[in-house]
This record gives C-alpha cells, sequence and structure tokens, in this order.
C-alpha cells in the first residue's frame, strides 16, 4: 500500500476533478441493492430462522433464535467484565448526552391566538417505537449505543430497542449492553446488517417491528434502508465517517494531520481531507503523518494509509480560504472541525456541515463520544438539507387550532372565497350560510378558549 498522502491542489483542478473529490463511498449503491435484496427478502419471508442464518453466513456466529435477545445474565456478564473507567467514562458521557437532548426538548404543547377568537398551535408527542443501529464490524461502538438511545429516551419514546452485530463467537459488546443499561435501554438483539434492518421493518418471531430506525451503517446498511423506505421511517442518511480539518495560517499542522487521522482510522470506507490555504499547513501535516501512523496498531494505520493516501482523502490546498470555505460548503462534511486562532471569526461562514467544533481543543474525539452533542450525523453531502440526531427525530408535532364563534365569520368568508376559486364546492358549503344557520340552530357551546 503507497503511504504518499494524496494531495490535490483545487486551483489545479478542472470541475471533473473537483466533482471527484465530492464523490463518498455509497455514491453508487447498486451493487450493493443488489447484494441486499435477496437478504431483505429472506428475512421478509423467514423472520428468525433467516437472522440465524446470516449470523453464521455473514458474522460467523452460531447462534439459536432464542440466543438473539439479550438476556439478564449477559447485562450482568457485561457489568461484571468492563473495566471501571470504562464504566465511569459511559456514565459520564450520558450525563451530558442527556442534558444537552433534555434543551432541546420542544414545549409539549402550545397554542396562540392569531387572530381575535382563532388559536392555532402545537402538540408535540414521542413516535411509538425506534430502533438504534449500533455498528460493530470494524470496532464496538458504545458511543453510538449512547448517542442514539439517549435522546430516544429524552423524547419519551415508548419502547426503544437496540439491533447490533454479533461479535467474535457471537458474543455481545459488554460497553454496549452496559451503556444502554445505563440509559435504561433493555431491549439489545445481536443482529446486524441488512438483516437488522430488514428485521425491525417486518418484524420476526423475536424482534418486534418498529416504526423508525436510527443510527450509522455500512453502504449494506444504507442500501438495506433504501430498499425498506416504503416499510420503515430511515431517519437521517448516516454511512461511512467522514470529515473535514479546515485549517487557516494560524493553524499548526501537525495538529491538523492528528486530527485527520480520527475519522480516517474507521475504515476504508471512510473520507478524510484537511483543506487549507496555507503551504505551509499542509506540509507540516504531510510531514507529520507517517510518525502519527507508526503509533497505531496495524489495523487502524492500515485504514487510515487507506483512506489519506486514497482517492476519498488527503490535503486539499486552497488557492485562498474564500476557496476553502467554498470547498466546505460544496462538500458539506459530516464533521468540520475549525483549527484557527478565532475559529469563531469563521464560524458564521459554514453553512454546510452536520456539526462544527471550533478549535485546537476541540477535536472530533470529544464530539464523538463526551462532549454531549450527537455524533449521530449526516453523511454524503445530506448535511445539506439534515440535521444531526437529536431529540425531534425521536418526536412528532400534531398541528392544534381552535376557532371560537367569535373569529369564525371572518375566517369562513375568506376559506369560502379560496374554496371557489379552487373549484373546491363541498370546501366551500362547508363555510356558507349553511353553517350559519346550523350554528344558529345549535345549543350555544362555551368554546374551549375564552
Amino acid at each position: 500500500m503507497s503511504e504518499r498522502v494524496s494531495f490535490h491542489d483545487l486551483s489545479k483542478l478542472d470541475a471533473a476533478g473537483r466533482d471527484a473529490l465530492m464523490r463518498r463511498t455509497e455514491a453508487d449503491l447498486e451493487p450493493y441493492l443488489e447484494t441486499v435484496r435477496p437478504i431483505v427478502e429472506r428475512v421478509r419471508r423467514e423472520g428468525d430462522a433467516a437472522l440465524v442464518h446470516y449470523a453464521r453466513e455473514l458474522d460467523k456466529a452460531e447462534l439459536r433464535a432464542d440466543q438473539l435477545r439479550a438476556t439478564a445474565a449477559d447485562f450482568a456478564r457485561a457489568r461484571a467484565e468492563l473495566e471501571p473507567e470504562v464504566t465511569e467514562a459511559i456514565a459520564y458521557a450520558v450525563s451530558n448526552i442527556r442534558q444537552v437532548h433534555e434543551a432541546q426538548k420542544p414545549k409539549a404543547f402550545w397554542l396562540d391566538e392569531v387572530r381575535p377568537g382563532v388559536f392555532a398551535g402545537e402538540r408535540t408527542v414521542p413516535i411509538p417505537s425506534v430502533a438504534c443501529y449500533v455498528p460493530r464490524g470494524k470496532g464496538a461502538f458504545p458511543s453510538v449505543t449512547m448517542m442514539t438511545t439517549v435522546p430516544a429516551m429524552v423524547a419519551g419514546v415508548k419502547r426503544a430497542i437496540i439491533v447490533t452485530p454479533p461479535g467474535p463467537g457471537g458474543a455481545f459488546d459488554a460497553a454496549t449492553l452496559v451503556a444502554a443499561e445505563t440509559v435504561g435501554v433493555t431491549e439489545v438483539y445481536r443482529v446486524g446488517g441488512a438483516q437488522a434492518v430488514a428485521a425491525v421493518a417486518y418484524g420476526t418471531e423475536t424482534l418486534p417491528k418498529v416504526a423508525k430506525i436510527v443510527g450509522p451503517g455500512s453502504p449494506w446498511v444504507v442500501a438495506a434502508k433504501r430498499l425498506l423506505a416504503d416499510r420503515i421511517d430511515t431517519g437521517l442518511p448516516a454511512g461511512p465517517s467522514e470529515s473535514i480539518v479546515l485549517a487557516d495560517g494560524t493553524a499548526d499542522g501537525r495538529m491538523a494531520a492528528l486530527d485527520l487521522i480520527i475519522e480516517s482510522e474507521h475504515g476504508p470506507d471512510s473520507s478524510a481531507y484537511l483543506v487549507t490555504d496555507s503551504a505551509e499547513v499542509a506540509e507540516a501535516a504531510m510531514a507529520a503523518l507517517p510518525g502519527y501512523w507508526a503509533m497505531l496498531g496495524e489495523q487502524r494505520a492500515g485504514f487510515s494509509k487507506a483512506v489519506l493516501c486514497g482517492p476519498r482523502g488527503g490535503i486539499v490546498l486552497a488557492p485562498d480560504f474564500d476557496a476553502a470555505v467554498a470547498f466546505v460548503n460544496d462538500y458539506a462534511p459530516e464533521h468540520l472541525e475549525i483549527l484557527s486562532a478565532e475559529p469563531l471569526a469563521h464560524l458564521g461562514r459554514i453553512e454546510n456541515a452536520a456539526e462544527v467544533l471550533l478549535g485546537p481543543h476541540t477535536p472530533i474525539t470529544l464530539g464523538n463520544f463526551v462532549i454531549g452533542v450527537n455524533c449521530v450525523l449526516p453523511t454524503s453531502g445530506a448535511a445539506r438539507t439534515w440535521s444531526a440526531l437529536s431529540v425531534h427525530d425521536f418526536q412528532k408535532r400534531i398541528s392544534v387550532a381552535h376557532v371560537t364563534a367569535k373569529g369564525y365569520p371572518d375566517l369562513a368568508k375568506q376559506a369560502h372565497a379560496l374554496a371557489a376559486y379552487e373549484g373546491f364546492d363541498g370546501h366551500a358549503l362547508a363555510v356558507s350560510k349553511l353553517r350559519d344557520d346550523l350554528l344558529g340552530r345549535a345549543p350555544p357551546k362555551k368554546p374551549l378558549i375564552h
């Protein structure tokens, strides 16, 4: 494998070359869709039997159907196995995540008087059920467990479950179970990949059918969500990890390189760029990377090299900082870290990013684990229209209106004119003199609101 970091000079790239830098792993899902389609269909037909089959075939885990759900003994074993410092870190992170997401909660009910006697507003209620997908293939992710389940519980979801691929020998990840228990989620299933998405979309003998699935996953998971989007709410598009470190001339290139490694070590399907208008920062970063790789384990170093030396990563040198910011906004990254002596001065120029982490004391690592902001974020450019996972993803709003006798006549007049123009005779009839006559004959009723 080449260890030459990819270098892209924006001033020398044509439109096609620039567009190539924007491309993510799942840009073309067609090959994954073809692989996933028979898996989804088999789960629909066979339920638990299909899940057991794919656990053996794809995860190399020999499981029975009655072993798919974590038991009280599994949770107890996880608590006993997990190192105390990890248990403490989980409790610390859950506390911060809960505090941030409690602050996101909207009013449960509001009603404003928009005109005399005319009231309109909303009632906010939780969705009934959700599956939180926790990846496993390239590591264990109790962080994703916390980031998905905490906002669900804060939102008041009545049934939140976790689906996560089995680990070596079919084992549950201990930290994932401890994190789930800390948050208050007791249903955890060792089912992953496209088969997990299908299982919660259709329901099986063991796994419930739920209203929504959230959480990041591989291109196969993303493909399954796309296939099943008419059966289950698939939430924000969260695929392989991606990041941009945006650095101006005041940044330390060695630190930029250090933080460039963070998301690039997730896997070869990730994307990670350092974007800067400073040749000195770019050169320092490039020089520092080999030394940092030498400090990583073989697998993580290999993943990072594959990304940063490949077509979806490396260093992007912009002719000026305006061009650097324009590249960021076009890319719409999942994670954006701004390294600058004055990072807040740049924040107002960022329009498209799922999260922005400001300054040298706010590396992506902290956002991923313990600050409390959510690290389940839209990928593949979806940050142009999607936001980070939040309490709002687990709630829905019901419009509420009440018109009093005082407010009705003026509204009826205006609505009648519009209904008649659009040719809806029934609409017009419902607010015509016929209603006035019926209201006049009806016994007077006390309005809901005075």
